[in-house]
């Protein structure tokens, strides 16, 4: 689609025939009242003789002897009853097993918790290799690497008590996990989460939407619900590198760098100079010395990460979550130096957010984090319950340096609402803030201060995806074999 739209591609080599190049250069004239009509391919003297051996060859029976005799063929190998073929050649050439346990290491595991779940529950797994996560209000997606969209889902309320009668033990809450229908001959590479809606991204730069349509934020020119993944076919022109949904509103980036945006308009967050909202992508105006490299929306503003590592940003900067106030260390912060809210993309002005060292970054409610290119963890926003990682800060809008993460060189960052998660790069998970519902997958104590998480691992492992939405945590990791760890 890519290429008809745009009219570049590969030239046909001179291999073929002048008849055959001739074919497929009309087939993909930009014109289409120049591209020929079925029946007029038909009639092309390169297409009859195959066409006539198709017709007269129908029902024929192609018979061919066996060149070598029957005895040197292979027996069928012996398998005992029940067992199962070891499929160690069809996941690369080996299978990684526990040196503990001799038992086959996962290809990766989803951890969850929040809403009520307290300590970090493993998903089901469907036998496949999850590379990223994401999370909304009521969703938890991933995508594979095998470019498949996997689903966990709370089981139907009538299938949620199967415990005996009678049963005292309280069981964690269950979810069944599944793949999204309607894809065969889609790969997916990146998912991102609203609040009930989601949107995928395939491996040839098109975005997929589903889910509610309200506000427009499935970019497909309605405010209608849709139940299975449709193209959003305004943007099929270009390839897409990368899609973020906020809890109404996108972005989407796209490999020229050029930004789009749609859905809900309020506080600017869109960035297209006004408050309203659109129910199809809208280009972004990005300032001329900046280009885009990724693409962050919060609940209610958006965030632009550029290719010289700085922030761009719009929407509402409530508490300076997104860095915009003229902030610096040495001087005393004057009320004028408060934004509250912009409609287009400009620079953070917060030092050191300003100093063009950003590689990553998220934006949870009322609080963002960014990480530098040493690996240092800047919280922003409201510390209301100690989620930039400091139970001393109150009313300080400048940018704070978690403290207590020195020494560790952090990757990742996610924020949810009230609470902050961070990934090390030895796999360490940290999370402070809000405590309440299992926000923080740990004990309830020193809160505000970045505190490990236990995962229930034997084997060394890497964490591939984090992501928080509202009050819940996804985590993907990956278990390393042991002749994969660097010695």
């Amino acid at each position: 689609v890519l290429k008809i739209m745009s009219g570049t591609f590969a030239p046909i080599s001179d291999q073929y025939s002048p008849e055959l190049r001739q074919l497929i250069l009309s087939m993909l004239s930009l014109d289409p009242s120049k591209r020929p009509q079925l029946s007029e391919i038909m009639a092309q003297s390169i297409c009859i003789r195959a066409l006539l051996n198709l017709y007269t060859d129908i029902g024929s029976v192609k018979m061919r002897r066996i060149e070598k005799p029957l005895s040197t063929v292979a027996p069928a190998s012996h398998r005992r009853a029940g067992g199962r073929v070891n499929s160690a050649r069809s996941r690369g050439g080996f299978l990684a097993h526990s040196s503990k346990s001799g038992i086959p290491l996962p290809l990766s595991t989803v951890y969850t918790w929040g809403s009520g779940i307290i300590s970090p529950l493993r998903l089901p797994m469907l036998n496949t290799e999850v590379v990223q996560v994401s999370a909304g209000r009521t969703q938890k997606a991933g995508v594979t690497r095998s470019g498949r969209l996997i689903m966990w889902e709370a089981p139907p309320v009538g299938a949620r008590d199967a415990s005996l009668p009678g049963s005292m033990e309280q069981t964690q809450p269950q979810f069944i996990s599944r793949f999204l229908e309607g894809q065969s001959g889609v790969a997916i590479k990146h998912v991102s989460c609203g609040d009930l809606f989601t949107a995928c991204l395939t491996d040839r730069g098109i975005i997929m939407s589903f889910g509610n349509g309200s506000n427009g934020c499935l970019g497909h020119g309605t405010f209608n619900d849709v139940t299975q993944p449709k193209i959003v076919e305004a943007l099929l022109g270009y390839e897409i590198a990368q899609v973020s949904c906020g809890a109404s509103h996108v972005l989407a980036a796209t490999n020229d760098r050029e930004v789009f945006s749609w859905g809900r308009g309020d506080n600017g967050r869109l960035g297209l100079e006004t408050q309203e909202s659109h129910n199809s992508p809208q280009q972004v105006n990005v300032p001329s010395e900046h280009e885009a490299q990724r693409v962050l929306c919060g609940i209610d503003c958006s965030m632009i990460l550029t290719t010289q590592n700085h922030i761009l940003a719009c929407g509402s900067n409530r508490f300076n979550k997104l860095g915009l106030d003229n902030l610096t260390p040495a001087e005393h912060p004057h009320p004028s130096s408060q934004v509250e809210e912009v409609s287009i993309f400009i620079p953070v002005q917060s030092y050191p957010l300003n100093e063009g060292n950003i590689v990553h970054a998220d934006v949870g409610t009322a609080h963002s984090a960014a990480i530098t290119e040493t690996g240092e963890c800047y919280t922003f926003g409201s510390n209301q319950h100690g989620q930039l990682g400091t139970n001393t800060r109150h009313n300080n809008r400048l940018p704070y340096l978690v403290s207590d993460l020195r020494g560790v060189k952090v990757t990742m960052v996610a924020c949810g609402d009230a609470f902050t998660v961070a990934i090390g790069a030895e796999g360490e998970v940290y999370t402070w803030g809000k405590g309440a519902r299992g926000r923080l997958g740990r004990k309830e104590e020193d809160t505000g201060i970045p505190k490990q998480v236990q995962l229930e691992e034997n084997n060394l492992y890497f964490v591939t995806s984090v992501a928080c939405c509202h009050g819940n945590t996804l985590l993907a990791i990956k278990p390393l074999a042991e002749e994969s760890i660097p010695r």
